[in-house]
């Protein structure tokens, strides 16, 4: 069990919050967002005893978070439409206001590639080559992603306004 495992405890204690953030600005929902961090680290934990001896045993769980993620939605196309048609107010909001909140709905507006790209690059300030490793995509399709979610958001919010909230990894708190 993980309780006679410290090494996994300490990993758990320092990576669940900042994977449960980053479910947050994949989905745009805080409970789906615990959920992909749980599984993230129970499947981490799985296989705990390879994971250990990564250099970055985070980047691992942030891999199966994605893919998580990723799978998630190929699943759910279909009742996903459906919902977002039939029941918009329904979809909870983030607790956050003012810039934050115009750059959040503005992120949540660009497809899922460049969201993720975005997210990646500029929240968690990854390398292109470590997001397009956790992408399973060349670093090429990263720079492009990049560059059209970028350029969107610079449309929307204004170039000014969208870098500086990027460069300052704007953030949600950590939630209800």
């Amino acid at each position: 069990m993980a309780r006679d495992d410290p090494d996994f405890l300490e990993f758990f204690a320092a990576e669940f919050w900042p994977l449960r953030r980053t479910g947050f600005l994949l989905t745009g929902d805080w409970d789906q967002a615990e959920e992909l961090a749980q599984e993230a680290m129970a499947r981490t934990y799985a296989v705990w005893a390879r994971v250990r001896g990564y250099d970055r045993p985070a980047a691992f769980a942030r891999k199966v978070l994605l893919n998580r993620h990723r799978s998630l939605l190929r699943r759910a196309v279909v009742e996903a439409r459906h919902l977002l048609a039939s029941r918009p107010d329904d979809r909870h909001q983030p607790d956050f206001g003012g810039d934050d909140l115009v750059l959040w709905q503005a992120l949540r507006q660009l497809p899922s590639r460049q969201r993720e790209a975005i997210v990646l690059r500029y929240y968690l300030d990854l390398p292109e080559a470590e997001v397009a490793r956790l992408l399973g995509v060349p670093p090429g399709t990263v720079k492009s992603w990049t560059h059209r979610g970028l350029a969107r958001l610079r449309d929307r919010l204004g170039p000014t306004y969208a870098d500086e909230r990027l460069a300052g990894n704007a953030t949600p708190e950590a939630g209800p």
